[in-house]
């Protein structure tokens, strides 16, 4: 496929984007097969293993910054990136530098083309990635490494490694139906699939087949499942840069990332520190505290702008609309919204948009670019029109932002969100637009 060395950057771009001709593969042999070439990185590591519809990333940056706070050099992986290809592998919360990344990318190309030249599959786009990944963290000597599946669990690339402290799982939803199965029930399964003999799992409150199904799956591993209850917390307080509850014997805890949603997702990363704190690791209250309020993630209900508040969030499943819908109400009681959405063709796009979109008074549709997936926005428009008559289909990114400008007084909020592959590229053009405005301003003030 690409049988010259990977030496700059742009290389490994191109190398990366030959990739992706090979979509996506379910099953554990070609990935068992590339980390055999590569001398087995992973069996050198400890993990903590996430799996989940929605919430994976959140509760990995509250992970991160929870073990980072207790001293510990904490490896992260995750997907899919929203600002930056390097982004999806970090060690200390820094992303991977351009140099690593080439040389990871290469000594995962030299593998792949031997495994080929040998009659067998060339690595997918993510088996790839996840080998770069147990690459990097075992050149980086990360003492433990907070490990995100890309979809499922059970035949996800991710489910070569052996070592884990605590298998997570976050809010499972319908997602994916067409690898995964038909029913929760069967999704659920396949999150299941992480977890380990004899090591414990933690989970949040699920429907009653989802957790079901997860408990039949950890009793066959003798694993003891914890349920991380978003109930106990208490005195819960929302806002847009500070929200803070009280958990178990802690006091008031304070976390600074924005959604309703995030609240649960901050009581599974606390119950998963204690967890690991039971099983050794020196996780104290003072770590748990500063790791929680220090967390960042950026694309979930994210501003990225004021006067008007500009808001990004990457629901993209009926779930997450839904969680969605219920932050909104909390946040923005009052208030004149105009929605930018984005959707790929293959998600649940009429229950996403029916959730959603009635809440706004204006709803611009786009195309999310460079994706065949893509949702056209003429397309998305029509489905729109059902539950909102307000609604226009724009051509471009730059166009969608312009217009939501517009539409939008200083008092009013712009809220994108949808497919995450289109936001780190539409928050670029809010911020250069941002830019341009204040550069004009300045200038025509000292004139």
């Amino acid at each position: 496929m690409w049988e010259k060395p990977v030496t700059t950057y742009n290389e490994a771009l191109l190398y990366r984007e030959a990739l992706l001709s090979g979509g996506i593969v379910l099953g554990l042999d070609s990935m068992r097969r590339l980390m055999e070439r590569m001398g087995n990185p992973q069996d050198a590591l400890r993990f903590i293993h996430i799996a989940g519809t929605n919430g994976k990333g959140s509760v990995g940056a509250f992970l991160s910054s929870i073990l980072k706070n207790a001293g510990y050099r904490v490896g992260r992986y995750s997907s899919p990136a929203v600002f930056t290809e390097l982004e999806k592998w970090q060690v200390g919360g820094r992303a991977i530098s351009k140099a690593d990344y080439v040389r990871g990318l290469e000594a995962v190309r030299v593998c792949a083309e031997a495994l080929s030249a040998d009659g067998f599959p060339y690595p997918t786009p993510f088996e790839a990635e996840t080998a770069l990944a147990f690459w990097y963290f075992k050149e980086k000597r990360c003492d433990i490494v907070l490990l995100e599946t890309g979809m499922g669990g059970l035949t996800d690339a991710t489910n070569v490694i052996r070592e884990t402290a605590v298998s997570v799982i976050t809010q499972i939803g319908m997602d994916h139906m067409g690898m995964l199965g038909e029913t929760l029930r069967e999704i659920a399964e396949q999150k299941a699939g992480i977890i380990k003999e004899g090591c414990p799992a933690v989970t949040v409150c699920q429907k009653p087949e989802a957790l079901e199904a997860l408990r039949n799956a950890a009793a066959e591993k003798n694993a003891p499942l914890l349920v991380a209850d978003v109930s106990e917390a208490k005195k819960v307080r929302y806002g847009m840069e500070k929200q803070s509850f009280t958990y178990h014997a802690y006091g008031k805890l304070e976390i600074g990332l924005a959604g309703a949603y995030q609240i649960e997702n901050a009581v599974l990363a606390a119950r998963t520190a204690e967890l690991l704190s039971e099983r050794g690791y020196s996780v104290g209250e003072r770590a748990l505290r500063k790791g929680l309020a220090e967390a960042k993630w950026r694309g979930r209900f994210s501003v990225i702008s004021r006067n008007p508040l500009f808001v990004i969030d990457g629901a993209h499943n009926e779930d997450a609309a839904q969680k969605l819908r219920e932050s909104v109400t909390i946040y923005f009681t009052n208030k004149r919204i105009v929605i930018i959405i984005g959707i790929l063709k293959d998600k649940e796009y009429e229950k996403i948009v029916s959730l959603t979109t009635p809440l706004a008074d204006q709803v611009i549709t786009v195309t999310t670019p460079n994706n065949r997936r893509a949702f056209p926005a003429y397309e998305l428009a029509g489905v729109v029109r059902k539950y909102n008559p307000n609604v226009t289909a724009a051509d471009s990114l730059q166009e969608a932002v312009e217009m939501s400008y517009l539409l939008a007084g200083k008092d009013d909020v712009i809220l994108a969100f949808g497919s995450l592959s289109y936001l780190g590229e539409l928050a670029k053009i809010a911020e250069n637009r941002k830019q341009i405005r204040r550069d004009t301003h300045g200038r025509s003030k000292e004139n």
